[in-house]
């Protein structure tokens, strides 16, 4: 059976304090909305539905980064999570499957927990998923009859019997997607909020005669974010899965309460992650590599045996083969640094090749912009840069060339060649003395 996701995604969070749309704040590098595209994405669905209401610019912009056949549909009054669904009805007019209603504040559920609710669809019209909550406070309660979710009841709407029920809603249902929209056109807002609740579709399909069913899963997964407390909150349960998700994959990591990942970071088995790494989107690190301590890594890739750090920055486009070496404060930006390379110190490299076996001196610079233009500085292998090298892109260094420590290079060095590119010393003799004792005589005049 086909599959579509609907997104809600059209509020304002205004609890968050903030002038962007809720789903577009981050944990682990992206957008809640992404996290919750990403769990739906388990289900290979053959439509994703985006509805927006509050900066759907924007929204529309993410959902559609993430994945580019992502629909978008408009809730331009926020009048209830039924009306919200409702405005996908136009997208799936000709879809025949069934629909899971997703909120793109809720970035923890777990691809298992849907795959359950889509076995339970099999045998029910109507499928909500549950949680036993320790603290039920204001959730909707999930009344059953039997085996069969009879109703769900807002609490605000809610009898003192029925609030004394700890199974609750996390909003989440799935449906055939033609009885789902024929359920909430039945939907009315006659209750405390006057709004047109989503729950309200179990007691209509109980009245049809259709049936209802509960698929329980932890509370964690249910996470809603809605205040800056409830982002960070949510930001620490995602990097301890993802800590603990690394280890179990064979990742050392030295300190993991110090180390954080984004939602796509890749490493392979038996790397080590030294203290306070951060690693953004668009990571991949192969098996065996070492990351050392305070290094930044974001859109790179480190090849097996390769060691990054400590205080090292790789930004997008950095691209490390086997046992390549960088060290302390280098940074490394949209380069290809090939096997066995060495750049260990003090040293910019954008936009280059590098050979393999090459040496980077420290403090090597490569100059590759012009105010308007970026250039490319190219190294052969086996090449050894001389410390404090600045390198005028374009221009390239030929294999086993040289170049003498504080040169400008702004022509290519042929193979094999040595690049002197700096003024003759010229000692003066007695100079250094007879200029301090000058300027210390200007001083004590207060000149």
């Amino acid at each position: 059976m086909a599959v579509a996701l609907i997104i809600l995604g059209a509020g304002m969070g205004t609890r968050m304090n903030s002038d962007m749309p809720k789903v577009l704040h981050q944990i682990g590098s992206a957008p809640l909305l992404v996290h919750a595209m990403q769990s739906g994405a388990a289900l290979d669905p053959a439509k994703t539905i985006v509805v927006a209401g509050h900066g759907a610019e924007a929204v529309s912009k993410a959902a559609k980064a993430y994945d580019e056949t992502a629909e978008i549909a408009l809730q331009t009054e926020q009048l209830g999570t039924a009306h919200a669904v409702a405005q996908a009805k136009h997208a799936l007019a000709e879809f025949d499957g069934d629909a899971i209603v997703l909120y793109g504040d809720t970035p923890f559920i777990r691809p298992e927990t849907l795959a359950a609710m889509m076995a339970a669809r099999l045998t029910h019209d109507v499928v909500v998923l549950g949680f036993e909550a320790a603290d039920p406070a204001r959730y909707g309660r999930l009344v059953m009859q039997d085996d069969q979710l009879d109703r769900i009841v807002e609490f605000k709407d809610a009898t003192e019997e029925e609030r004394a029920v700890t199974l609750c809603n996390s909003g989440v249902v799935a449906a055939n997607a033609r009885t789902l929209f024929t359920l909430i056109d039945a939907v009315s807002n006659d209750n405390a909020a006057g709004e047109y609740y989503l729950t309200d579709i179990v007691g209509i399909a109980r009245a049809k005669g259709l049936s209802a069913t509960v698929v329980r899963c932890d509370e964690a997964e249910t996470l809603g974010v809605d205040s800056r407390a409830g982002l960070a909150r949510a930001e620490s349960l995602f990097q301890m899965q993802a800590r603990a998700a690394a280890q179990a994959n064979g990742v050392t990591l030295t300190a993991p309460e110090t180390v954080f990942f984004a939602y796509d970071t890749v490493i392979g088995r038996d790397s080590v992650i030294e203290p306070n790494v951060v690693f953004g989107p668009g990571v991949t690190v192969e098996s065996g590599a070492t990351i050392r301590a305070f290094s930044h890594l974001e859109g790179c890739h480190v090849a097996r045996g390769a060691v990054v750090g400590p205080y090292a920055r790789l930004r997008p486009g950095a691209e490390l083969a086997e046992d390549v070496k960088v060290g302390n404060f280098v940074e490394i930006k949209n380069a290809q640094i090939d096997e066995g390379a060495k750049v260990n110190h003090l040293t910019y490299i954008g936009d280059a090749e590098i050979g393999a076996r090459s040496n980077i001196g420290a403090g090597t610079i490569t100059c590759n912009y012009d105010g308007v233009f970026k250039h490319k500085t190219t190294i052969g292998a086996d090449a050894f840069i001389g410390s404090n090298t600045m390198l005028v892109a374009p221009v390239t260094v030929g294999d086993q060339a040289m170049t003498g420590s504080g040169s400008v290079i702004t022509r290519n060095v042929p193979d094999g060649d040595l690049a002197l590119a700096r003024a003759r010393q010229d000692n003066k003799p007695g100079f250094a003395i007879r200029l301090f004792e000058k300027l210390k005589a200007r001083k004590a005049r207060g000149e």
